[in-house]
């Protein structure tokens, strides 16, 4: 047995008693870092050619004719396709002369079993490339087939760091939804059907060659759902900007997908939204997956996922509701970073203190939350669910995040009971 096997045996032995969470989890959490440091120092993480503003769906259709491929499996979802969203792209890849085969059938959390159709329609109509277009869900499930189709396994191999063997299909993306900066991260995010656990794959054979950043696809989003997909985008944006593997690039990212997430997504939520709004909301969105790819997220991510896959709620929104908590805890000991944000947001003056302007940057981003309309609680939390979040939230920070501040049993047990109010 090794050591993190060890320390997760004391734990659940004796937590109710010593409380080792905290303990335990800088052990492991530090010793895991300390390798991903040294796997990420030799990485060549790629960035996609994005095409960006109005009509640069249709210019991605037109790149793509150039490839020289054979026929793409677009990877959507039957709303979007039902809504017409796709018909201008369709149109354009068939007038351009290219085939490709159409499956629809994500889901939000795509499972495996989807992955799974998916790669299965891709070989039975031999195709050689794949494009999403839709959220998150769909730019997921389509990396997964894109790296499953050429390492001829299935997709549940892939799940991990780094565990294809060798680049994947030639993979686009089109968001359609500015939140989970998922055309530019080397993540992706596939849930167990049974238990609706959420497995990562890893690997920066799944960042596509080129996306396009449209605010024309997603001008037509509801106030809520462009909410939660903008308070994901500022979540990845925050955590990573508070991760202990932030770096300069990481933050130049981060400091202008913030801003301009404070300063457009109201505006965005807004019936009749500007196109540069939505503009602008798109490439925050992007600055967040690239962030993401440098610095990581933390401890928000990790409790969000377990809420999410036990209640079902939408990802951004799981976010939102959990990011006041662990800023609040993080306030301490990050303190400096949140009170640089605050000045650069215009939250303060450099009359304020530090610890005033952390917490006015705290408090700016409750109110940004409060402001789209997202609610504060989670109503089906309970207490008894409270240690399969908090042990699952554990092992996916440790294992993943450079988190500035490693909590303990009872600091999680705290945001929990703030959560179910």
């Amino acid at each position: 047995m090794n050591l993190p096997e060890m320390l997760d045996d004391v734990e659940t032995r004796l937590v109710k008693t010593f409380r080792l969470s905290r303990v335990k989890n800088q052990v492991v959490g530090k010793g895991y870092i300390a390798g991903l440091r040294a796997l990420v120092a030799v990485l060549n993480i790629p960035k996609p050619t994005v095409f960006m503003s109005k009509g640069s769906s249709l210019r991605l259709c037109e790149s793509v004719s150039q490839f020289g491929l054979r026929k793409i499996l677009i990877v959507t979802d039957q709303m979007l396709y039902d809504l017409g969203v796709l018909d201008k792209m369709l149109a354009e890849l068939t007038k351009l002369g290219m085939s490709y085969s159409l499956f629809t059938d994500v889901k939000p959390d795509p499972t495996f079993d989807v992955v799974e159709a998916g790669l299965k329609q891709y070989r039975k109509d031999d195709c050689d490339a794949v494009m999403a277009i839709g959220g998150g869900s769909s730019i997921d499930a389509a990396k997964v087939i894109a790296l499953a189709a050429t390492n001829e396994v299935e997709p549940r191999e892939l799940v991990g760091i780094l565990k294809g063997k060798v680049p994947s299909a030639p993979f686009f993306a089109v968001p359609t939804t500015a939140g989970t900066g998922s055309e530019a991260t080397i993540g992706a995010v596939i849930s167990d059907p049974a238990t609706h656990k959420k497995e990562l794959v890893i690997d920066t054979k799944i960042v596509p060659l080129v996306a396009a950043l449209d605010p024309e696809l997603m001008k037509g989003l509801p106030a809520p759902i462009t909410a939660a997909t903008g308070l994901d985008a500022l979540t990845h944006l925050v955590e990573a900007y508070l991760s202990g593997m932030a770096n300069h690039e990481s933050d130049y990212y981060a400091r202008s997908g913030i801003q301009m997430i404070f300063k457009n997504l109201p505006l965005a939520c807004k019936k009749n939204a500007t196109l540069k709004s939505r503009e602008n909301m798109a490439l925050a969105s992007y600055y967040g997956g690239l962030t993401i790819n440098i610095a990581g997220l933390g401890y928000v991510h990790a409790i969000a996922h377990q809420l999410g896959a036990l209640y079902r709620i939408p990802h951004g929104e799981s976010n939102a509701k959990v990011l006041p908590h662990v800023l609040a805890f993080n306030q301490e000991c990050r303190q400096d970073r949140m009170a640089e944000m605050a000045l650069f947001l215009g939250l303060g003056t450099e009359k304020d203190t530090e610890k005033a302007l952390a917490n006015k940057f705290v408090e700016g981003v409750k109110a940004l939350i409060a402001e789209v309309g997202i609610e504060p609680k989670v109503d089906k939390l309970t207490p008894r669910d409270f240690k399969e979040i908090i042990q699952a939230a554990f092992k996916e920070a440790n294992s993943t995040y450079a988190v500035p501040k490693y909590m303990s049993y009872d600091d999680a047990e705290k945001v929990l009971l703030a959560l179910a109010g």
